[in-house]
C-alpha cells in the first residue's frame, strides 16, 4: 500500500482533495466544520506552494543559471499560440457568437497563456531533467506572462475596467510572494545555511510531497468551481475536452522542441506544465468565472499525464541494464 501511494501520489492527491470537498459539501452535519476548513485550506495553499519552491530552490546551483535556446523556442511558440487564441476570441465577440463560445475560447486561452508551473522543477528533478535550467525558465516564463496577461485580458473583457499597469502590479505582486521570495531564501540556504541544505538534500521527496498536498487543495477548489458553475453540462464537457486536447498539444510541442535541443524533459515541462493556481485566479479576476473552469480541468489533465510520465520513468529505471533491479 505504501509503495502504491508513493508511485501514484498525484492521482491520489487529486482523488483525496475532490473526495474531501464532496464530503464536506454534501454532508449537512459537517457544514459548520466546512465553513472553517474551506477558508483555512485556501489560505494555506500559498504557504504550501511556498514550501515546495523553497525546498526545490535550495537544491539549485545558481551559478549555472543562464538563458538557453530552448527557453526562447518555448516562449516563442507560447506567444504564437496565445496570439492565435486572442484573435479567435476577439473575432467570436465581433461576429455576435454566443457568450458561451467566447467563454470556451477564454478557457482554452488561459491554459496556454499561463506561465510555467512553479512546481515544474520538482517534476523535472523526479524525471531526471536539469533542475537548474528548469528553474531559470520558470522565472523567465513568469516574468514574461506577468507582462503579457495584463496586456491581453483588458482587450477580451474591457467591462472589468482593468488597466495594464494596475493588473501588472497585482499579478507581479502575487508572483513575487510565491516565486521570488522562496527563490531568495533558497539561495541563502544553498550557500550559507549548510545544516538546512543537507537536511533538504537528504530528504529527496520533500518538495514532491509538499506539492502533492498543494494539488489536493487545488483539486477541491477546482471541483467546487465546476459544480457551482452557472453554465450547462454541455459547455462544461466541451471545456473539459478542449483543455485535454490543449494539454496534449502543448506536450507534443514541448516534445518536438526537446528532441531538437536534446532537453526533452525540460522543454516538455516548460511548454506543458502550467501554473494553474495563478491561471484560475487571474481568470476569475479579469475574465469570467466560467473561464477559470478551463484552468481547473487542466489541473487534472497535466497531473494525470505527469503521473504517467513518472510511472514510465520508474519502470525504465527499474529495468535498465546495470541498475541491479531486473
Amino acid at each position: 500500500m505504501k509503495q502504491f501511494l508513493k508511485n501514484w501520489t498525484l492521482p491520489v492527491a487529486i482523488i483525496v482533495g475532490s473526495a474531501l470537498y464532496l464530503l464536506f459539501a454534501y454532508v449537512p452535519q459537517l457544514e459548520p466544520l466546512a465553513l472553517v476548513l474551506g477558508p483555512f485550506c485556501e489560505s494555506i495553499l500559498p504557504l504550501s506552494v511556498f514550501a515546495t519552491l523553497f525546498v526545490t530552490f535550495s537544491k539549485v546551483d545558481f551559478h549555472l543559471m543562464r538563458l538557453c535556446r530552448w527557453h526562447i523556442a518555448v516562449l516563442v511558440l507560447q506567444l504564437l499560440c496565445t496570439g492565435l487564441l486572442v484573435w479567435l476570441t476577439l473575432a467570436a465577440g465581433q461576429d455576435g457568437a454566443s457568450q458561451n463560445v467566447k467563454w470556451v475560447l477564454e478557457s482554452v486561452l488561459i491554459c496556454v497563456i499561463a506561465p510555467c508551473a512553479t512546481a515544474a522543477p520538482v517534476v523535472t528533478a523526479k524525471l531526471g531533467g536539469d533542475i537548474t535550467q528548469m528553474t531559470t525558465f520558470t522565472l523567465i516564463s513568469s516574468l514574461a506572462m506577468a507582462v503579457l496577461i495584463p496586456a491581453v485580458f483588458p482587450l477580451l473583457e474591457p467591462s472589468h475596467g482593468a488597466t495594464f499597469f494596475s493588473a501588472f502590479l497585482v499579478i507581479l505582486h502575487k508572483m513575487a510572494v510565491v516565486l521570488v521570495l522562496p527563490l531568495a531564501l533558497g539561495f541563502i540556504v544553498r550557500h550559507w545555511v549548510g545544516p538546512v541544505r543537507r537536511y533538504i538534500e537528504s530528504h529527496t521527496d520533500l518538495g514532491f510531497y509538499s506539492w502533492a498536498f498543494s494539488l489536493s487543495i487545488t483539486a477541491g477548489v477546482t471541483l467546487r468551481n465546476i459544480i457551482q458553475s452557472p453554465s450547462g453540462i454541455q459547455t462544461l464537457l466541451l471545456i473539459a475536452l478542449l483543455t485535454f486536447f490543449t494539454s496534449v498539444f502543448q506536450y507534443a510541442l514541448g516534445h518536438l522542441i526537446g528532441r531538437h535541443y536534446r532537453v526533452r524533459v525540460c522543454s516538455v515541462q516548460g511548454m506543458f506544465q502550467k501554473n494553474t493556481a495563478l491561471a484560475i485566479w487571474v481568470a476569475w479576476l479579469y475574465l469570467s468565472p466560467l473561464s477559470s473552469v478551463g484552468a481547473g480541468c487542466y489541473v487534472l489533465w497535466q497531473n494525470l499525464i505527469n503521473s504517467y510520465e513518472l510511472w514510465l520513468h520508474r519502470r525504465i529505471s527499474f529495468t535498465r541494464p546495470g541498475s541491479g533491479k531486473i
